[in-house]
């Protein structure tokens, strides 16, 4: 497994508080820690359907930070779960890995739908997993599993708190609630594909300085039978 480095802002602030709360949960040891992980996908589902009521319903907002937070909650609380049963499994890892950028996909798609905007919701996704894809091909390359300053906890809390600030102008000044989320989605875009170039370039001098030695075998060919 590649080792795990976190240079995210908040991490220190949230993380620790929400670890704690593990023993508080009750979670039966028998419980697989891929379960978490599927309540957290689940709760991910559930923001990205308040987002997309947002701008329309008192409740879209609060159920969009609400599954967003319960999302972070298991993220926060699945590997621990895990060691503390010993059920660390390679699968579990990879499930986990596999479900982080979708939630984010579907919040992004969420504000989309919010606003009106699927092409550039479909831009934001499109960035996104990029990033994704990045990240984990440095992982692999370098040994080390990074997050930025910015990294996935800033964004889910800047989402969380966008979600609650478009149900509260839903109620107080509606007419401005779509073009403010339609700013907001914009603004994530626009961030994105100013920091995926960047990325990409330091993801390429670290890999060539920091990474393993380069693959130099030819591609194996099999007859099927």
């Amino acid at each position: 497994m590649s080792k795990r480095v976190s240079h995210s802002l908040l991490d220190p602030l949230v993380g620790p508080p929400l670890a704690a709360l593990y023993p508080r949960l009750h979670i039966p040891r028998w419980f697989p820690p891929e379960g978490i992980v599927v309540i957290g996908h689940l709760s991910a589902i559930a923001g990205a359907i308040g987002l997309a009521f947002s701008t329309t319903y008192l409740w879209g907002g609060l159920l969009a930070a609400t599954g967003i937070a319960c999302n972070h909650l298991a993220d926060c609380v699945d590997g621990r779960h895990a060691r503390s049963t010993g059920q660390c499994r390679n699968g579990g890892e990879l499930l986990d890995h596999f479900t982080d950028p979708l939630s984010f996909t579907y919040w992004l798609v969420g504000l989309a739908i919010a606003c009106g905007r699927l092409d550039i919701g479909l831009v934001a996704v499109i960035v996104l997993m990029a990033m994704a894809v990045l990240t984990n091909l440095r992982a692999k390359l370098t040994g080390e599993f990074t997050l930025a300053a910015f990294g996935p906890t800033e964004f889910k809390a800047l989402l969380a708190v966008f979600a609650v600030a478009l149900t509260t102008l839903s109620v107080f000044a509606p007419a401005i609630t779509q073009m403010t989320c339609l700013v907001g989605l914009a603004a994530l875009t626009a961030l994105g594909l100013i920091l995926l170039p960047i990325q990409l370039i330091q993801s390429v001098r670290e890999v060539n300085r920091c990474g393993s030695k380069p693959d130099t075998s030819e591609w194996e060919t099999t007859r099927s039978s």
